[in-house]
């Protein structure tokens, strides 16, 4: 399990540590920067696939990704104007994650102007991998200065890897050796295994309502294209209850995926019809539902699930089935839910809830991750805060220096 996921630098994130359960729920009101969470979990998954430079420049580019506003706010919480100083240190957008098994930061900054056309792309200045929650030098077991990278040896020296790594690119992606860099090979895989499901289309020209050529699907495509292949590749694997959480949700109804020439549809077998309601005919929250059904119940769970508001569009009548799936889905994985709706938090912690004790009365086992966290951010003068967050209960973290 991670215990902390830490951003400095990104939007109105100029500097938050958030403490991870096994289930995160993240609330908080508009704007106060429950979306940027979610993005800066995104750019972290982007680490891992080589894709995290392309990935800012859609987001309009470095600079408009960067915290707006002044190094400090000292200043203004002792009642003066918000001005900008002389900058201290240097222009950096940090992303990290920690766990008791191996942690990973990235330090994007401002490339040197060279007269490129690409000189906006942010550039990858450092890298580390380390062991346990905490970056030490003793813990560290790879580290990248610009585009040099360094591994830890058998002597417990540093041996320089056979490559030079290209600035916009991830020293993940470029040293890939599972016998010489175990641990690059091992945190470069977690991250790409972490799925993204940012609400889904559902509109009468939506992938998910097309019949779709289907091959057996481990997880389910972030737009929804593969609902079909999905849900029966979960029928065949047999472990998940998929028959008891449609019947569940939709009072007694019954999930058939057919089969016609290769082409995959959705038959849904509700009590008192005469005929099922094909995927083309499905109100859109049944629909959404059969989404998040698909994708909570992956037989293949990745390490870290990431879901922003999935409570949009469904009745509420819905909740309490889909607060039970995303429990059973962070009892295998661990999950991460940016929600609005207090009704779906209140149902998460009844999901959790054990002999009928709330689990946020639980004190969980010192160095261990709790089953559930609730994560309420405010904002004060435009910078995101995690509610209730002081010294002894802010996670703790290094972020290094570039020297």
């Amino acid at each position: 399990m991670y215990s902390t996921v830490a951003i400095s630098g990104y939007r109105s994130l100029r500097d938050v540590r958030l403490p991870l359960g096994r289930l995160t729920v993240v609330t908080g009101p508009n704007g106060s920067g429950k979306s940027s969470i979610y993005r800066a979990l995104r750019l972290l998954a982007d680490c891992g696939g080589g894709r995290v430079v392309a990935s800012l420049a859609r987001e309009g580019g470095l600079a408009s990704a960067l915290w707006a506003g002044p190094e400090t706010l000292g200043g203004a919480r002792r009642g003066y104007a918000v001005e900008g100083t002389v900058r201290k240190d240097r222009i950096s957008l940090l992303l990290g994650v920690g766990g008791d098994e191996l942690s990973y930061l990235v330090d994007l900054g401002i490339p040197v102007q060279g007269g490129s056309a690409f000189d906006r792309d942010p550039e990858v200045k450092r890298e580390a991998v380390w062991t346990g929650p905490v970056m030490r030098p003793a813990t560290l077991v790879a580290r990248r200065r610009h585009h040099r990278v360094e591994v830890r040896d058998d002597d417990g020296g540093w041996a320089q890897a056979p490559v030079s790594v290209p600035a916009w690119s991830s020293m993940l992606t470029e040293v890939v050796d599972p016998l010489a860099a175990p641990e690059l090979w091992a945190v470069r895989e977690q991250l790409r295994s972490w799925r993204f499901y940012d609400g889904f289309r559902v509109d009468a020209s939506s992938p998910a309502r097309q019949p779709q050529v289907g091959t057996r699907t481990w997880a389910l495509a972030d737009d929804g294209a593969d609902l079909a292949a999905a849900l029966q590749t979960i029928a065949e694997d047999g472990r998940s209850g998929l028959d008891h959480a449609v019947a569940d949700a939709f009072d007694g109804a019954r999930l058939e995926v057919v089969v016609h020439d290769g082409l995959f549809d959705v038959r849904l077998h509700q009590p008192g019809m005469l005929r099922p309601l094909r995927m083309a005919e499905l109100s859109d929250g049944t629909l959404r539902y059969l989404l998040w059904l698909a994708a909570l119940l992956t037989p293949v769970p990745p390490r870290l699930m990431a879901l922003n508001e999935p409570e949009t569009s469904l009745h509420p009548s819905l909740l309490p089935p889909l607060a039970r799936l995303v429990a059973q889905a962070a009892r295998r994985t661990q999950v991460v839910v940016v929600t609005h709706s207090q009704p779906l938090v209140d149902e998460l912690v009844e999901a959790f809830a054990v002999d009928g004790v709330d689990p946020r009365d639980v004190d969980p086992t010192p160095g261990t991750v709790p089953d559930l966290r609730l994560v309420e951010l405010n904002k004060d003068l435009g910078e995101t805060r995690v509610a209730g967050q002081g010294v002894l209960s802010t996670p703790a973290w290094e972020w290094g220096s570039r020297r």
